[in-house]
Protein backbone atom coordinates (compact mmCIF):
# COMPACT_ATOMS: atom_id res chain seq x y z
CA UNK A 1 0.00 0.00 0.00
CA UNK A 2 1.38 3.33 -1.25
CA UNK A 3 2.11 5.60 1.76
CA UNK A 4 -0.07 8.65 2.37
CA UNK A 5 1.44 12.23 3.19
CA UNK A 6 0.76 13.73 6.70
CA UNK A 7 -0.21 17.34 6.30
CA UNK A 8 -3.51 16.94 7.88
CA UNK A 9 -3.96 19.87 10.64
CA UNK A 10 -6.67 18.21 12.73
CA UNK A 11 -5.68 15.14 14.31
CA UNK A 12 -7.09 11.54 13.05
CA UNK A 13 -6.47 8.16 13.84
CA UNK A 14 -7.73 5.02 14.10
CA UNK A 15 -7.72 2.12 16.44
CA UNK A 16 -4.42 0.26 15.06
CA UNK A 17 -3.29 -3.34 15.73
CA UNK A 18 0.07 -4.09 17.64
CA UNK A 19 0.74 -7.30 15.96
CA UNK A 20 4.57 -7.87 15.51
CA UNK A 21 5.28 -5.36 17.72
CA UNK A 22 4.32 -1.87 19.37
CA UNK A 23 6.22 0.05 16.76
CA UNK A 24 3.95 -2.05 14.20
CA UNK A 25 0.83 0.07 15.27
CA UNK A 26 2.70 3.30 13.74
CA UNK A 27 3.86 2.09 10.70
CA UNK A 28 0.11 1.05 10.22
CA UNK A 29 -1.17 4.55 11.15
CA UNK A 30 1.20 5.85 8.74
CA UNK A 31 0.26 3.62 6.16
CA UNK A 32 -3.51 5.08 6.88
CA UNK A 33 -2.10 8.61 6.42
CA UNK A 34 -3.03 8.90 10.23
CA UNK A 35 -1.38 11.56 12.33
CA UNK A 36 -2.77 10.24 15.99
CA UNK A 37 -2.97 6.90 17.10
CA UNK A 38 -5.30 4.28 19.58
CA UNK A 39 -3.57 1.59 20.56
CA UNK A 40 -4.00 -1.38 23.30
CA UNK A 41 -0.44 -1.77 25.40
CA UNK A 42 -0.74 -5.35 25.31
CA UNK A 43 -3.32 -8.57 24.24
CA UNK A 44 -6.21 -7.14 25.99
CA UNK A 45 -8.15 -10.62 25.99
CA UNK A 46 -5.97 -11.98 28.99
CA UNK A 47 -4.90 -10.51 32.70
CA UNK A 48 -1.29 -11.58 32.44
CA UNK A 49 1.31 -8.85 30.94
CA UNK A 50 4.44 -9.52 28.92
CA UNK A 51 7.04 -6.31 29.53
CA UNK A 52 7.86 -4.60 26.92
CA UNK A 53 11.78 -5.17 25.49
CA UNK A 54 13.62 -2.09 24.85
CA UNK A 55 14.07 -2.97 21.22
CA UNK A 56 10.39 -2.04 20.69
CA UNK A 57 10.76 0.66 23.50
CA UNK A 58 13.22 2.55 21.22
CA UNK A 59 11.32 1.93 17.91
CA UNK A 60 8.15 3.04 18.99
CA UNK A 61 9.57 6.64 20.43
CA UNK A 62 11.85 6.80 16.62
CA UNK A 63 8.83 5.87 14.34
CA UNK A 64 6.36 8.23 17.16
CA UNK A 65 8.56 10.89 16.26
CA UNK A 66 9.49 10.44 12.26
CA UNK A 67 5.73 9.80 11.38
CA UNK A 68 4.75 13.18 13.62
CA UNK A 69 1.63 10.82 15.36
CA UNK A 70 0.81 12.98 18.48
CA UNK A 71 -1.51 12.63 20.78
CA UNK A 72 -0.99 8.46 21.39
CA UNK A 73 -3.67 7.12 23.47
CA UNK A 74 -3.65 3.43 24.84
CA UNK A 75 -6.94 2.32 25.54
CA UNK A 76 -6.92 0.01 28.66
CA UNK A 77 -8.04 -3.40 28.97
CA UNK A 78 -11.78 -4.42 28.48
CA UNK A 79 -11.27 -6.71 31.31
CA UNK A 80 -10.86 -3.90 33.50
CA UNK A 81 -13.79 -3.43 36.13
CA UNK A 82 -12.57 -1.16 39.28
CA UNK A 83 -17.07 -0.50 39.88
CA UNK A 84 -16.97 -4.38 40.56
CA UNK A 85 -18.25 -5.78 43.81
CA UNK A 86 -16.39 -8.70 43.63
CA UNK A 87 -13.31 -7.91 45.59
CA UNK A 88 -11.02 -10.32 43.51
CA UNK A 89 -11.91 -8.95 40.05
CA UNK A 90 -11.33 -5.34 41.61
CA UNK A 91 -8.14 -5.72 42.99
CA UNK A 92 -6.48 -7.52 39.56
CA UNK A 93 -8.79 -4.16 37.72
CA UNK A 94 -6.62 -2.31 40.01
CA UNK A 95 -3.78 -3.83 39.60
CA UNK A 96 -4.18 -4.09 35.33
CA UNK A 97 -5.15 -0.61 35.22
CA UNK A 98 -1.53 0.84 37.60
CA UNK A 99 0.59 -1.57 34.67
CA UNK A 100 -1.40 0.34 31.72
CA UNK A 101 -0.07 3.92 33.65
CA UNK A 102 3.27 2.29 33.83
CA UNK A 103 3.45 1.38 30.14
CA UNK A 104 2.37 4.29 29.13
CA UNK A 105 4.97 5.87 30.57
CA UNK A 106 7.44 3.08 29.20
CA UNK A 107 6.25 3.87 25.33
CA UNK A 108 5.80 7.85 25.96
CA UNK A 109 2.21 8.01 25.38
CA UNK A 110 0.02 10.85 26.17
CA UNK A 111 -3.06 9.13 27.78
CA UNK A 112 -4.76 5.98 29.10
CA UNK A 113 -8.82 5.88 28.16
CA UNK A 114 -10.72 4.06 30.45
CA UNK A 115 -14.27 2.50 30.88
CA UNK A 116 -14.80 2.93 34.80
CA UNK A 117 -16.97 -0.29 34.64
CA UNK A 118 -19.80 -1.92 35.58
CA UNK A 119 -22.45 -1.82 38.56
CA UNK A 120 -23.41 -5.65 37.63
CA UNK A 121 -26.72 -5.38 39.31
CA UNK A 122 -25.49 -3.16 42.37
CA UNK A 123 -27.09 0.29 42.28
CA UNK A 124 -24.98 2.68 40.38
CA UNK A 125 -23.99 5.32 42.48
CA UNK A 126 -22.94 3.22 44.83
CA UNK A 127 -20.57 1.18 42.17
CA UNK A 128 -19.66 4.63 40.98
CA UNK A 129 -18.16 5.22 44.00
CA UNK A 130 -16.56 2.23 44.52
CA UNK A 131 -14.83 3.08 41.23
CA UNK A 132 -13.67 6.31 42.70
CA UNK A 133 -12.53 4.93 45.82
CA UNK A 134 -10.43 2.42 43.18
CA UNK A 135 -8.50 5.56 41.41
CA UNK A 136 -7.95 6.81 44.71
CA UNK A 137 -6.10 3.97 45.58
CA UNK A 138 -3.98 4.07 42.06
CA UNK A 139 -3.23 8.14 43.36
CA UNK A 140 -1.38 6.33 46.20
CA UNK A 141 0.73 4.29 44.21
CA UNK A 142 2.64 6.62 41.94
CA UNK A 143 2.94 9.52 39.76
CA UNK A 144 2.48 9.18 35.97
CA UNK A 145 3.43 11.77 33.01
CA UNK A 146 0.41 9.82 31.41
CA UNK A 147 -2.89 11.30 31.81
CA UNK A 148 -6.04 8.95 32.37
CA UNK A 149 -9.22 9.74 30.07
CA UNK A 150 -12.73 8.34 31.55
CA UNK A 151 -14.61 7.55 28.51
CA UNK A 152 -18.73 7.97 28.35
CA UNK A 153 -20.83 4.97 27.79
CA UNK A 154 -23.70 4.08 26.20
CA UNK A 155 -26.21 3.54 28.43
CA UNK A 156 -26.65 -0.07 28.95
CA UNK A 157 -28.48 -1.65 32.42
CA UNK A 158 -25.39 -1.29 34.64
CA UNK A 159 -23.46 1.65 33.20
CA UNK A 160 -22.05 3.99 35.21
CA UNK A 161 -20.50 6.62 33.03
CA UNK A 162 -23.05 7.38 30.33
CA UNK A 163 -23.80 10.97 31.41
CA UNK A 164 -21.36 13.82 31.69
CA UNK A 165 -22.79 14.44 35.28
CA UNK A 166 -21.69 10.67 35.64
CA UNK A 167 -18.18 11.47 34.74
CA UNK A 168 -17.98 14.49 36.48
CA UNK A 169 -18.73 12.78 39.45
CA UNK A 170 -15.52 10.44 38.94
CA UNK A 171 -13.62 13.31 38.20
CA UNK A 172 -14.74 15.21 41.46
CA UNK A 173 -14.10 12.67 43.61
CA UNK A 174 -10.59 11.34 42.32
CA UNK A 175 -7.59 13.35 44.28
CA UNK A 176 -4.22 14.85 43.34
CA UNK A 177 -3.65 14.68 38.79
CA UNK A 178 -4.49 11.11 37.62
CA UNK A 179 -7.52 11.73 35.62
CA UNK A 180 -6.47 14.60 32.97
CA UNK A 181 -9.45 14.42 31.38
CA UNK A 182 -12.73 12.62 29.45
CA UNK A 183 -13.12 11.10 25.80
CA UNK A 184 -16.32 11.69 24.33
CA UNK A 185 -17.67 9.02 22.26
CA UNK A 186 -19.95 9.81 19.59
CA UNK A 187 -22.31 6.40 19.50
CA UNK A 188 -22.06 5.95 23.52
CA UNK A 189 -23.59 9.50 23.70
CA UNK A 190 -26.02 9.47 21.19
CA UNK A 191 -27.33 5.82 23.18
CA UNK A 192 -26.98 7.52 25.64
CA UNK A 193 -30.19 9.96 24.89
CA UNK A 194 -27.93 13.19 24.05
CA UNK A 195 -28.85 13.77 20.39
CA UNK A 196 -25.84 14.81 19.03
CA UNK A 197 -27.22 15.02 15.39
CA UNK A 198 -29.04 18.21 15.97
CA UNK A 199 -27.48 21.28 16.75
CA UNK A 200 -29.93 21.75 19.61
CA UNK A 201 -28.24 18.51 21.20
CA UNK A 202 -25.11 19.01 20.46
CA UNK A 203 -25.33 22.10 22.28
CA UNK A 204 -26.85 20.52 24.96
CA UNK A 205 -23.87 17.97 25.65
CA UNK A 206 -21.37 21.00 24.99
CA UNK A 207 -23.31 23.25 27.71
CA UNK A 208 -23.07 20.61 30.45
CA UNK A 209 -19.26 19.83 29.41
CA UNK A 210 -18.91 23.36 29.77
CA UNK A 211 -20.49 23.38 32.93
CA UNK A 212 -19.71 19.89 34.96
CA UNK A 213 -16.52 18.86 33.97
CA UNK A 214 -14.73 22.39 32.07
CA UNK A 215 -13.89 22.24 28.39
CA UNK A 216 -10.29 22.18 28.54
CA UNK A 217 -10.86 19.01 29.72
CA UNK A 218 -12.17 16.95 26.65
CA UNK A 219 -9.10 15.47 25.34
CA UNK A 220 -10.39 13.14 22.53
CA UNK A 221 -13.93 12.13 20.58
CA UNK A 222 -13.99 8.89 19.63
CA UNK A 223 -15.93 9.06 16.40
CA UNK A 224 -18.50 6.15 15.27
CA UNK A 225 -21.44 5.66 14.35
CA UNK A 226 -24.31 4.41 15.64
CA UNK A 227 -26.46 0.97 15.20
CA UNK A 228 -28.91 2.18 17.78
CA UNK A 229 -31.31 4.89 17.89
CA UNK A 230 -31.13 7.62 20.43
CA UNK A 231 -31.37 6.65 23.56
CA UNK A 232 -31.16 2.83 23.14
CA UNK A 233 -28.73 1.96 25.34
CA UNK A 234 -26.88 -0.16 22.85
CA UNK A 235 -22.75 0.26 22.56
CA UNK A 236 -23.24 -1.56 18.85
CA UNK A 237 -20.36 0.96 16.61
CA UNK A 238 -21.47 1.10 13.12
CA UNK A 239 -19.44 2.33 9.99
CA UNK A 240 -19.38 6.37 9.35
CA UNK A 241 -22.30 7.81 7.79
CA UNK A 242 -24.00 4.33 7.78
CA UNK A 243 -25.62 4.62 11.60
CA UNK A 244 -28.65 6.16 13.19
CA UNK A 245 -26.30 9.71 13.77
CA UNK A 246 -25.42 9.43 10.01
CA UNK A 247 -22.96 11.86 7.65
CA UNK A 248 -24.43 15.27 8.08
CA UNK A 249 -25.47 14.67 12.35
CA UNK A 250 -21.80 13.52 12.43
CA UNK A 251 -20.70 16.03 9.97
CA UNK A 252 -22.29 18.97 12.48
CA UNK A 253 -20.53 17.34 15.36
CA UNK A 254 -17.20 17.20 14.51
CA UNK A 255 -16.82 20.60 12.64
CA UNK A 256 -18.64 22.65 15.93
CA UNK A 257 -16.16 25.53 16.20
CA UNK A 258 -15.92 24.02 19.87
CA UNK A 259 -14.71 20.63 18.95
CA UNK A 260 -12.70 21.45 15.74
CA UNK A 261 -9.47 20.67 17.51
CA UNK A 262 -10.37 17.92 19.45
CA UNK A 263 -8.36 14.93 17.97
CA UNK A 264 -10.10 12.48 16.65
CA UNK A 265 -10.07 8.38 16.80
CA UNK A 266 -11.90 5.84 14.69
CA UNK A 267 -13.32 2.85 16.56
CA UNK A 268 -15.64 1.77 13.34
CA UNK A 269 -16.41 -2.02 12.33
CA UNK A 270 -13.53 -3.74 11.23
CA UNK A 271 -12.98 -6.67 9.22
CA UNK A 272 -10.04 -5.89 6.96
CA UNK A 273 -8.04 -2.62 7.07
CA UNK A 274 -9.97 -1.52 3.71
CA UNK A 275 -12.75 -0.51 5.96
CA UNK A 276 -10.53 1.75 8.06
CA UNK A 277 -9.41 3.25 4.96
CA UNK A 278 -12.80 3.88 3.61
CA UNK A 279 -14.01 5.13 6.82
CA UNK A 280 -11.00 7.79 7.48
CA UNK A 281 -11.52 8.89 3.48
CA UNK A 282 -15.35 9.81 4.65
CA UNK A 283 -14.40 11.44 7.40
CA UNK A 284 -11.88 13.69 5.46
CA UNK A 285 -14.42 14.29 2.91
CA UNK A 286 -16.34 15.82 5.76
CA UNK A 287 -13.97 17.83 7.13
CA UNK A 288 -12.94 19.44 3.98
CA UNK A 289 -16.37 20.38 3.07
Amino acid sequence: MTEIQNTMVRRLGVHTSIAGGLHKSLERANTFGCNTVQIFSHNPRGWAVKSISEEDILMFKSLRLKFNISPVYIHASYLINIASSDGDLRRKSIDLLTIEMDRADVIGADYVILHPGSASGDDEGVSRKRAIDALNEIVQVGRWKAGLLIENTAGERGDISSTIMDLSEIMTGVRGPLISGVCIDTCHAFAAGYNIRSDKGIQKILDEIRRYIGLNKLKLIHLNDSKGDIGSGIDRHEHIGSGKIGTAGLKRFINHPFFSNIPLILETPKKTESDDIENLRKVRVMLDT
